[in-house]
């Protein structure tokens, strides 16, 4: 098993990302443009980072100081459980309204408000439980 959030986990997620024409391609469809980073919610800085330009992934790696668009955190049971489960659009908003995953940049209500945006998002969860 890979390990959360390591290089190769990051970069695992940007292929799966760019061949799932469910996200890359729907995401280019309304020119997203994001640096998304996560990582876990008692520490300071995130631990991986992933820019999207148009949709695609076109670089991942380790946080090295970047401004993120969007940064999501969990403590690493709930990422764990996410790997293993991914998240529904109902499962997040619970996740969000409890504390369970912090968004601390982004504005997650806009975002799950907008189906060309939140489709994309739930779909991102589902693989993470490829990797």
């Amino acid at each position: 098993m890979i390990e959360l959030f390591s290089d190769e986990w990051i970069n695992k997620l940007k292929d799966l990302w760019n061949a799932e024409p469910e996200v890359s391609e729907k995401l280019a469809e309304i020119n997203f443009n994001s640096v998304i980073t996560c990582g876990f919610k008692d520490e300071e800085k995130p631990r991986c980072v992933f820019v999207v330009e148009n949709g695609k992934a076109v670089s991942a790696g380790l946080y090295n100081g970047e401004e993120p668009d969007w940064d999501m955190r969990a403590d690493k049971k709930n990422w764990e459980k996410w790997m293993a489960k991914p998240l529904t659009m109902t499962t997040m908003g619970i996740a969000v309204a409890t504390g369970k995953l912090q968004f601390k940049k982004g504005d997650f209500k806009a975002m799950i408000k907008n189906p060309s945006m939140a489709v994309p998002f739930i779909k991102s969860f589902e693989l993470m439980t490829k990797i």
